[in-house]
């Protein structure tokens, strides 16, 4: 049901924009509906990231996935449990730009007759969230020449590569193929997968099929219906410059395509695709695991509560613990 709704729901913004760009609203789509998205997602980003940057983190609570550094003749895992600033900082990056948790991913098997539990790689869940992510960053990039004059050299270098293979009239990019196969796979994952589908709710189908609404209208705008690329720069670069003007004879197809990328952009700061700024203010992965190097003391501490050692604890239970056969650090 989750999955239908957001269906219908993607399917009746595209009818909606459409047709109204059809009967003489363009200038809602193209000019009003733009300058509202982008200032939703301005005033949404920002204060989110306020938020987040506002918020105490009195603990030391970095997720790990190594030996954390200790006695001199154990080895470190530095960039799985960092201790420094730096080895914290080339987890982050590992971690965006190659998903190095994701890919550690496990699947469980519990189906066997025998009743045995069986554990195996899921890599596909980690190669396709990584060729989405780059392929999105990739046309992201590439559109902005939309949006820049003179365009720059690295926009123009960027898409030379993406349509290096030359096939069709206009040529096919790959980014075009990929970004929906890797889309493809992460709808298709809540589907098969009982556990997923389980938990799986409207904001989890939504933005998936949103994107998945915005690359099929740009494939249909762009190798069926081949709009006016001329006209619909002059639009984009009269939206920067707040001088915008709508251009004559495009396709109705272009503003369902565009439409689609304002409520992206609208969407973007209430939705869980916030986790892209998100994990630089993570405390699970910004802070070295440094706890037994470093006392971090909790701020938050009512400093009339008096703390409780061991050896205050020993002295007070040191009988009971001796009865009990508890060792204890000094006898009675």
């Amino acid at each position: 049901m989750a999955a239908f709704l957001s269906l219908l729901a993607v399917t009746a913004l595209i009818a909606l924009s459409a047709f109204g760009a059809g009967a003489g609203m363009a200038n809602v789509f193209g000019i009003y509906v733009p300058y509202a998205a982008v200032t939703i997602f301005i005033v949404g980003f920002v204060s989110k990231v306020i938020g987040w940057a506002a918020t105490p983190v009195p603990f030391n609570i970095p997720t790990t996935g190594g030996q954390q550094y200790g006695l001199p003749w154990v080895k470190h895992q530095k960039f799985d449990n960092p201790k420094t600033g730096f080895q914290t900082v080339v987890r982050m990056l590992l971690e965006v730009l190659c998903f190095r948790s994701l890919f550690r991913n496990f699947y469980l098997d519990n189906r066997y007759k025998d009743g045995r539990v069986g554990y195996g790689p899921a890599k596909g869940l980690w190669f396709f969230a990584l060729l989405f992510h780059w392929t999105f960053l990739i046309v992201v990039i590439r559109h902005l020449r939309f949006f820049l004059e003179p365009v720059p050299t690295a926009v123009t270098g960027i898409e030379f590569v993406d349509n290096i293979l030359q096939i069709g009239v206009p040529t096919l990019y790959l980014t075009d193929v990929t970004f929906l196969a890797a889309l493809a796979f992460l709808l298709g994952r809540r589907f098969w997968d009982r556990k997923v589908r389980y938990i799986s709710l409207i904001n989890d189908y939504f933005p998936l099929l949103l994107l998945i609404g915005i690359g099929l209208t740009g494939i249909y705008m762009r190798y069926f219906v081949k709009v006016d690329v001329i006209a619909v720069k002059q639009l984009a670069m009269g939206l920067v410059t707040f001088h915008p003007e709508i251009p004559k004879n495009v396709d109705p197809a272009f503003y369902a395509h565009f439409f689609l990328v304002c409520v992206l952009w609208a969407y973007f700061p209430f939705s869980k695709l916030m986790h892209a700024p998100g994990i630089f203010f993570s405390p699970t992965r910004n802070v070295p695991n440094d706890t037994r190097m470093v006392h971090h003391v909790n701020p938050w501490n009512d400093p009339s509560v008096k703390p409780h050692s061991y050896e205050h604890y020993e002295d007070e239970y040191r009988e009971k613990m001796i009865e009990a056969e508890i060792p204890v650090d000094k006898q009675a």
